[in-house]
């Protein structure tokens, strides 16, 4: 979609046309000023606004996106967290460095934020701008190189790097834009970058506090925090329902390796991608199962925010034949198998397993002190937000 199909879209013919579409009307060509690259813009858009639903909720249904605007656009709940954050350290203002189709800026103008948005991509500017007026929200955008802004009028900075190379979505910091270069020298002020949550540990420049943060049990991202607005080095952010927890590396930890417990713990994603398995296992009273795996027991019930728990029903033959015996005594015909640290397919292994019963069950296949081993387990009740 170019700037001037976008602006005409914009209009009232322009919205006329996507009104028709969003009601599944064939006629669209027929609409006044309509042709076949505004018919094509328009069903993209209805299309794209179905599709930002899971990610921006209600807001999508009045919002203008790109594809790849809305790809890497942030999930509501987790851009109102970060704004908050933002907020509560007294920031006022915000310069967003690739503001894209303007998330990030909606949840900041929503927390207070003065707001100023640049981008290199005119369309995506001009999207940002529809946003911000669609929603009621207050905040600039203008064209520009985020290198080279003076930043000293604002109180925070915060980009979210393109992360694309000539082939596609990339995982390497050589391919961001802003460089990895511009980054780190970001993050010596008050500032945040968003990163793809596999950023490796060693990649955290000094002083600079690394937030990954997941919502509903997934790992969305990992959040850079520079200047004052770190304050740990390591953190792991749980967003699920209308809460969210925090994990930091300043929590009790227990570096405890014990026997398997009448309780087994999954840690969630955002824990383990922050290393922060051993804070869990202080969380639950109880030791991992094995020092190089993110799996801790206990012999308490507990619900946290940070972990999936088990009831350790028995424990099974590790060894296949063996394994199908005892399910198939057991009557298991759907079965749910989780696993770490041993070289096992759950899809492969269902399939060899044959089974054909009436009890749904779910097993464990993992390592406890360096041996393979089979658990029998029951998911405990829902994790509990504080």
């Amino acid at each position: 979609m170019d700037l001037e199909t976008f602006r005409w879209l914009t209009g009232d013919e322009g919205g006329a046309l996507l009104a028709a579409a969003a009601d599944g009307r064939t006629d669209l060509r027929a609409l006044p000023g309509a042709d076949a690259d505004r018919v094509a813009a328009a069903l993209t858009q209805v299309d794209l606004r179905r599709h930002a639903r899971a990610k921006l909720g209600d807001d999508a249904a009045v919002m203008w996106f790109t594809r790849d605007g809305l790809e890497q656009a942030t999930r509501t709940r987790v851009a109102t967290h970060r704004a908050a954050r933002m907020a509560a350290t007294g920031a006022r203002t915000l310069v967003d460095l690739g503001c894209g189709v303007g998330g990030d800026l909606v949840a900041a103008a929503r927390a207070g934020l003065t707001c100023v948005g640049v981008d290199l991509d005119p369309v995506r500017v001009a999207v940002a701008e529809a946003n911000l007026a669609a929603l009621g929200l207050p905040g600039a955008v203008a064209v520009a190189d985020a290198t080279g802004l003076d930043l000293s009028p604002f109180d925070v900075a915060f980009a979210d790097p393109a992360r694309r190379s000539g082939r596609g979505r990339s995982f390497r910091v050589e391919d961001w834009t802003p460089s990895w270069d511009f980054v780190e020298g970001l993050l010596g002020r008050d500032a945040c970058v968003k990163a793809a949550p596999g950023l490796p540990h060693g990649l955290v420049p000094d002083g600079v506090e690394a937030e990954w943060v997941s919502e509903d049990g997934e790992v969305k991202e990992v959040a850079l925090w520079g200047g004052h607005l770190a304050t740990v080095r390591w953190r792991a952010t749980v967003v699920a329902g209308a809460g969210l927890a925090t994990l930091t590396d300043e929590d009790p930890a227990s570096d405890e390796v014990r026997g398997v417990g009448g309780y087994l713990y999954e840690p969630d994603g955002a824990v383990i991608r922050a290393g922060l398995v051993t804070a869990v296992a202080a969380t639950v009273a109880g030791g991992r199962v094995d020092p190089h795996l993110a799996y801790v027991t206990s012999d308490e019930d507990v619900r946290t925010p940070f972990a999936r728990g088990y009831r350790v029903l028995e424990e099974l033959p590790y060894r296949e034949k063996q394994l199908r015996a005892a399910l198939r005594e057991r009557d298991v015909g759907a079965l749910t198998v989780k696993k770490r640290g041993v070289d096992v397919v759950p899809e492969d292994l269902r399939r060899r397993l044959k089974l054909t019963g009436s009890v749904a069950a779910t097993i464990v296949m993992t390592r406890v002190a360096g041996r393979g081993t089979a658990l029998l387990v029951e998911p405990c009740g829902p994790r509990r937000q504080d």
